[in-house]
């Protein structure tokens, strides 16, 4: 007579390895039928940080568990079913995080337990990679350029996108290795609080970024002539304003969380520069901010003591003066390609739904004769990035003014605007490419 022995417990990804904004399946089988599971999921970055999280569950029937539409009990680090919760709720419990510690490219491996009431035990490890097969990295030291280039695997030519960080400064390297995985060359530019460049944005001169993009068209030779910029925060706020003045010579647009009016230094300036002095200049003369002679503007919010500062008010109360927000407008009409916008409902750096409905309707009233989009998510905060990534961390460290401040938003609301956002950004990029070249434009 034959024993049957028990099959033993898996815990499964599909895939397993692969880009990290590759949606993944997780899935639990051959646990005894009805039992409580803990699964723990466990994060180490290369900068020594630890990440971690959990969620209980109750198998099916069969013994088995597909994390797409699994409901977590309550204690867990997540409550709704999600695919991805268990990454998009990684929380930091050892070590500090560096100020751009998200903008690494570092693939992550995540480690993964389940263990069940009786004792049955599972593990499996799915690893996010930043970079794909064949995307080649080239530090960029030209004409008194700092950046990195990112260009995908085969001859091209590719279309080209410059990415370009907010008031944090630094070089955005994740976000531009992950568009080179899909087939644009990729240039993540920075411009201060990077080696070589300033260590504060005051009195950024735009004519730095026209040597970007002329070194782009010329280096580069970009598919179809094709050219875009995609900044966040203070770099969606520069993208817009580069489109509106350099013209031809910008393809597209994309910014995330932007702002619709030129702001001052606010705490990326050099110590003891007034919040509202110049951040940007043209020809040597500084822009208008829309602080400038401000009959409503409250700086109390952005001012405030009391840790975290969600210093959203402020802003605010400085868009209530009509007059310092037309002097200050972005001459977004003036841009002539495609333009995508991404906002926070519950944005608490600043209120970039507010602004980006303004840009939409000032580009529409106009007549704009490029597409023009505005993706808002419901409850999002100020942090969009691409997806699967931690969305626990609402308060950060400024990385420059080191004051803790909230971005706003929920875990769950900011992963689920990275999730649906990043497909979409990618497909305005191919589909602005694909229309030039329909239209036989070279821009």
């Amino acid at each position: 007579m034959t024993t049957a022995h028990p099959v033993t417990p898996t815990l499964s990804f599909e895939p397993a390895h692969a880009l990290i904004d590759v949606p993944r399946s997780i899935r639990l089988a051959h646990f005894s039928p009805h039992e409580s599971v803990r699964i723990r999921a466990s994060l180490t970055r290369a900068d020594g940080t630890l990440w971690q999280s959990h969620a209980h569950f109750t198998a099916g029937p069969d013994g088995s568990l597909d994390l797409d539409d699994a409901v977590p009990a309550e204690g867990s680090s997540y409550r709704h079913a999600s695919a991805s919760g268990l990454i998009w709720s990684l929380e930091l419990v050892r070590g500090s995080e560096t100020p751009r510690g998200d903008e690494a490219i570092d693939s992550r491996t995540i480690e993964f337990e389940a263990t069940s009431a009786s004792g049955a035990r599972a593990t499996a490890t799915l690893v996010q990679q930043l970079v794909a097969d064949g995307v080649s990295r080239t530090e960029i030291r030209a004409e008194g350029l700092v950046g990195t280039l990112f260009q995908p695997a085969g001859s091209g030519p590719h279309p080209v996108v410059i990415v370009l960080n907010g008031s944090g400064g630094g070089i955005n390297e994740a976000r531009a290795a992950l568009l080179a995985a899909h087939g644009f060359a990729a240039f993540a530019l920075g411009y201060f609080q990077a080696p070589g460049r300033p260590d504060h944005i005051s009195a950024t001169p735009l004519e730095y970024f026209a040597t970007a993009i002329a070194w782009s068209r010329m280096n580069l030779a970009p598919a179809h002539g094709f050219v875009a910029l995609l900044g966040q925060s203070r770099g969606a706020e520069l993208a817009l304003l580069l489109g509106a003045t350099y013209g031809s010579a910008v393809s597209a647009v994309v910014g995330y969380v932007p702002s619709s009016v030129v702001h001052g230094t606010l705490r990326a300036g050099r110590p003891g520069e007034h919040p509202a002095s110049p951040a940007w200049t043209l020809g040597g003369q500084r822009l208008a901010t829309v602080w400038d002679d401000n009959r409503t503007a409250d700086w109390a919010a952005f001012n405030s003591t009391v840790s975290p500062v969600r210093q959203a008010p402020s802003f605010v109360s400085a868009l209530r003066d009509t007059d310092a927000v037309e002097r200050s407008r972005i001459r977004v009409e003036n841009i002539t390609g495609p333009v995508l916008l991404l906002s926070g409902t519950d944005d608490g750096f600043w209120p970039s739904s507010t602004m980006a409905d303004g840009i939409v309707e000032r580009m529409h009233a106009a007549r704009h004769p490029y597409p023009v989009a505005h993706l808002k998510y419901e409850g999002a905060g100020h942090s969009i990035h691409f997806p699967f990534v931690p969305t626990t961390r609402i308060v950060k460290p400024h990385a420059v003014a080191k004051v803790d401040l909230s971005a706003g938003g929920t875990p769950e609301a900011n992963a689920r605007a990275n999730e649906e956002s990043w497909p979409k950004v990618v497909e305005f990029l191919r589909a602005a490419v694909a229309a030039g070249t329909r239209d036989g434009e070279v821009r």
